[in-house]
């Protein structure tokens, strides 16, 4: 297994997205691990991307999706849930991929299906906020045998403010798995 490289994350956002689906999402933390197989994601395509956080411009929240591709974006909703994006494209584009559900591997406890819930069972919170993902802390990697990945495409959860962006098909996810958020 190897951590993906900057180069994978600094490509177009959906395209990242749908690659992201079957890769394993490591947390490393106080001689703990935590591995978890990617299996629904979301696509925040920048400033005119209405859905994203980046539309109205950079704000201290949200400046780390103006970075360089490949860090960890995490924010609170509702005050009380974390989630977890990766950063993607070229620094000053504001784009992600929101990872919203996995399917549970090793040392995790606790729901995975819904993008609070993953961050809650794998304890990313605020402080992981702009970490590098090409370092063992919090990383996603290849795993060791790639199995063929049957994407779906959908509408993302939770936009409905966001017009006609609400309806375009940003949400992957894989086919049949039982730990998406909802099909």
């Amino acid at each position: 297994m190897r951590i993906l490289p900057r180069q994978f994350y600094d490509r177009e956002t959906a395209q990242v997205a749908l690659d992201l689906l079957g890769m394993l999402l490591v947390v490393e933390r106080d001689g703990c691990k935590k591995v978890g197989l990617i299996v629904e994601v979301e696509a925040y395509l920048g400033e005119h991307d209405l859905a994203c956080h980046t539309s109205k411009g950079k704000t201290p929240r949200n400046e780390v999706m103006f970075g360089p591709p490949g860090h960890a974006y995490v924010y609170m909703i509702y005050g009380i849930h974390h989630c977890l994006n990766v950063v993607t494209e070229p620094a000053g584009r504001g784009c992600a991929v929101l990872i919203r559900a996995l399917e549970p591997l090793e040392g995790i406890s606790g729901k995975t299906s819904g993008p609070g819930l993953l961050c809650k069972a794998l304890g990313v919170d605020r402080g992981a906020n702009g970490l590098d993902l090409t370092l063992p802390e919090l990383c996603i990697v290849e795993p060791g045998q790639h199995k063929k990945i049957h994407a779906v495409k959908r509408p993302r959860i939770g936009v409905d403010y966001a017009g006609e962006w609400a309806k375009k098909p940003l949400r992957f996810y894989i086919r049949d798995n039982p730990f998406i958020s909802r099909p």
